[in-house]
């Protein structure tokens, strides 16, 4: 799967701004501020119809204008296949491909896989669960529908249930059969989302292994562990056990929305203890092992972005990177960075084809 041609209208920074990319390495290199992040952001935004930086959509219009335009003109499977997003402001998002509106945001997630490996993934490490919980949903979800149509309906179920909670506080009531009604479809979702998490685990925890060995040669040992309740009893049960908790919170708190992920470096948290350096190598290999699993699923490499990676990492994890990046397995690769020297000597050594553009 290869982008062809990208162009901008009132996106971010950019009035109105057209790329047409190599097939293989594209390095987007200026000065801070100039909007290098802002081009990988559009791409993201065509895969995912988000925005990796800034959730606010509306925000991704530039001042002074009243809509965006983002086109994305790919080659995949050998067919040519147009992609739009549009917002104009007090209007809902617009997805098209080839012209055609989709009617729900979700059946475009996993048609263009993408990995992205930016300074902003350091939030998996020093925010809460939910930022690590959405990197486990957000790989699974490219490459399975039927997880991503479970984690809609249970976060529906999830907000209804808080509702009564908050109903039954208000008017000093409580409804047993109502609340049972909701643990369990809660129970009935949130089993096959934990089972599909665990399973996705087994799997993927090897290859990030491998992955960071590659990047740090083989210098530390680290781990990545799946934290739920669900390990201690089953969903129904858990609901049940904790409803005088629940009642008194006026929200749900137990249940496939608290899991998380722990992340050690020689059995200690890496968020403690380890260095700027180490921290940086685990999210890119974690990324890596995204990209490899993504791929291994679908059939087709996803598009990897690599936003100012050079950044805060030694000359010899830099190497290792350009080095894993450098062979057939990797299909199209963005680079945005500081420094354009410093970027071409870096891809000369991948003794691939690519394009410099200068912001």
């Amino acid at each position: 799967m290869i982008l062809k041609s990208l162009s901008l209208l009132n996106y971010k920074n950019f009035e109105s701004k057209s790329f047409n990319f190599n097939d293989k390495i594209n390095c987007i290199v200026g000065n801070n501020g100039i909007g290098k992040t802002n081009v990988l952001d559009a791409i993201y935004h065509l895969s995912f119809g988000k925005s990796y930086f800034n959730p606010v959509a509306t925000q991704n219009i530039k001042h002074g204008e009243e809509f965006f335009v983002v086109n994305g003109d790919y080659v995949k499977a050998d067919k040519s296949e147009k992609i739009t997003v549009s917002l104009k402001r007090g209007q809902k998002k617009v997805i098209k491909r080839n012209g055609k509106i989709y009617d729900k945001f979700s059946d475009h997630i996993g048609f263009l896989p993408l990995v992205i490996i930016s300074p902003a993934d350091r939030d998996l490490i020093v925010e809460g669960s939910d930022t690590r919980r959405k990197f486990i949903d957000g790989v699974i979800s490219q490459s399975d529908k039927g997880y991503l149509n479970n984690l809609i309906n249970y976060n529906k179920i999830l907000a209804q249930r808080n509702a009564l909670l908050k109903y039954f506080a208000l008017n000093h009531t409580f409804n047993k059969e109502t609340l049972d009604i909701y643990n369990q479809q809660l129970n009935d979702y949130g089993t096959q989302i934990f089972e599909k998490r665990k399973a996705f685990l087994e799997t993927f925890i090897p290859i990030f292994k491998a992955r960071y060995k590659a990047i740090s040669n083989g210098n530390e040992n680290v781990e990545l562990e799946y934290n739920s309740g669900l390990f201690e009893d089953d969903l129904k049960s858990l609901l049940q056990k904790y409803i005088n908790k629940d009642k008194a919170l006026q929200y749900t708190s137990v249940g496939i929305h608290k899991d998380d992920l722990n992340f050690n470096i020689e059995d200690h948290p890496i968020k403690k203890f380890g260095s700027q350096g180490q921290q940086k190598s685990f999210l890119i290999a974690l990324k890596l092992a995204q990209f490899d699993f993504i791929k291994a699923q679908s059939g087709v490499n996803p598009i990897l972005l690599l936003d100012d990676v050079f950044d805060k990492l030694d000359e010899n994890r830099v190497t290792q990177i350009i080095k894993l990046v450098d062979d057939a397995n990797f299909g199209q690769i963005f680079i945005s960075d500081t420094h354009a020297e410093r970027t071409e000597n870096a891809v000369k050594q991948a003794h691939q084809s690519y394009e410099i553009f200068r912001l």
